[in-house]
């Protein structure tokens, strides 16, 4: 299994292909792949990166990621119930190259271009549940009707834009996997003191050719990407461990200072630790 670019394991012929993902089959490692992507978190929580964007995950939120835009899901791994998502993998031309193209569907048009950078669903999820959680077991026939109305749900909806890469393009085999093994790391070690000269390692380059490295590929420096992960680690332990401090969530968070802590969450979310705990 290539872990850059990624292939839907689906059968051949078939044009819309729904998948749920468990706890062990859950792909945890940075993948990109032809097919646009539609899923729905059923159960579980954890953090995300799609494009250069950094977030976490719950039960119920809905993402749209577009044709080659590296992405990874990385579940929490103290949450005690194992982590699921049902996803809907097509491409725009899996109906013909000008289907999407008819005057039905102008209306998608605008959905279309904001998905090439990923979407979080914001609104309308309360009719888009119930059609995303039956779609696995429908015939085709109806399989095919209820896609085309999530697509039109999804295409009125409130959505917010994710990622800000504007230059996508399709990582090399080789290049995936370092640029993979550089997520994964951070993703398991952020809690920890992580310098340059480790991640520099695993890239097997100088740090300052990582540095130059990792933001021509992201955008943004590894420092900041790394204090996004931290902060939104630190974001889900203010609104869910009311018993922890503020003190004690910032060394959970891989922060060795809270005046730097408290410094750099607010510069990130414009609201004070305290203050996004209150309105949480």
């Amino acid at each position: 299994m290539k872990v850059l670019p990624f292939t839907i394991p689906k059968p051949e012929n078939v044009t819309l292909f729904v998948e749920s993902y468990k706890d062990e089959t859950f792909y945890e490692k940075l993948h990109q792949h032809k097919e646009i992507q539609i899923s729905i978190v059923t159960e579980g929580e954890g953090t995300y990166v799609i494009g250069d964007h950094v977030g976490d995950f719950k039960k119920n939120d809905i993402y749209v990621i577009g044709e080659n835009l590296p992405h990874i899901f990385k579940r929490d791994e103290g949450f005690l119930k194992e982590t699921e998502m049902i996803s809907i993998f097509f491409s725009k031309n899996s109906y013909g190259e000008t289907f999407f193209d008819l005057p039905e569907f102008d209306h998608m048009q605008s959905f279309f271009s904001d998905i090439s950078l990923g979407i979080k669903v914001k609104s309308n999820k309360d009719v888009l549940l119930p059609l995303l959680m039956t779609i696995k077991n429908e015939a085709k026939f109806e399989q095919f009707l209820n896609f085309l109305n999530i697509l039109n749900i999804i295409s009125s909806s409130e959505r917010q834009k994710l990622s800000s890469l504007i230059n996508l393009k399709k990582y090399a085999g080789n290049e995936g996997k370092r640029m993979s093994d550089i997520f994964q790391y951070t993703m398991n070690n952020f809690h920890k003191e992580v310098s340059l000269h480790d991640v520099a390692d695993i890239a097997n380059m100088t740090p300052n050719a990582f540095c130059r490295y990792f933001k021509q590929r992201t955008t943004k420096t590894f420092v900041n990407f790394l204090i996004d992960i931290r902060i939104g680690n630190a974001c889900k332990l203010l609104a869910k461990n009311n018993d922890l401090s503020i003190t004690e969530i910032s060394y959970k968070s891989g922060f060795n200072n809270l005046a730097n802590f408290n410094r750099k969450f607010k510069a990130l979310k414009g609201i004070t630790p305290s203050e996004y705990r209150k309105k949480r």
